[in-house]
């Protein structure tokens, strides 16, 4: 995929990160186009749902797996705006996606090489292409702003 239509993705990631944040949840969207140019998009809603398993990239995943009657998604790229932490890194190796791109480092649960980097994991029948870095100022900008916030409003 070319560059102009990597920022497309990720701009849509983005968007979605900025509706978490418009809901009090941790600002991270993902974005995941199908080879047929399908595309699912959410964010986190783990507060919402009181389900710690509802990252974005978790419920994009999900939501195409089950549209589509299939648990492999061998012709999707995935677009979140944070480094996938290992259970969603689990499920994007699982769920065979071959291509993710994300944006900002996460140094506390990144598991595509922040923390730990699952595809140095010997053995697996899937290793998917991942680059990090894309628009990732703006996602790490969100971020903070975020956590920032939260710790304001904590010490009061």
């Amino acid at each position: 995929m070319n560059l102009n239509k990597n920022m497309k993705y990720m701009r849509m990631a983005l968007e979605q990160a900025e509706s978490a944040l418009s809901r009090a949840e941790v600002p991270v969207g993902a974005v995941l186009v199908t080879g047929d140019g399908k595309v699912f998009k959410d964010s986190n809603r783990t507060a919402e749902l009181h389900l710690p398993q509802s990252h974005a990239e978790c419920l994009v995943i999900n939501a195409a797996c089950k549209e589509r009657g299939d648990w492999r998604l061998e012709d999707c790229t995935l677009y979140v705006t944070l480094e996938p932490c290992v259970m969603c890194a689990g499920l994007i190796l699982i769920s065979r996606v071959p291509k993710v791109v994300y944006g900002a480092w996460d140094k506390r649960f990144g598991a595509f090489g922040s923390v730990t980097n699952l595809l140095e994991m010997s053995h697996l029948n899937h290793y998917p292409e991942v680059s990090g870095g894309l628009l990732a100022d703006e996602s790490a900008r969100m971020l903070k702003g975020f956590f920032k916030n939260r710790r304001k409003i904590k010490s009061k």
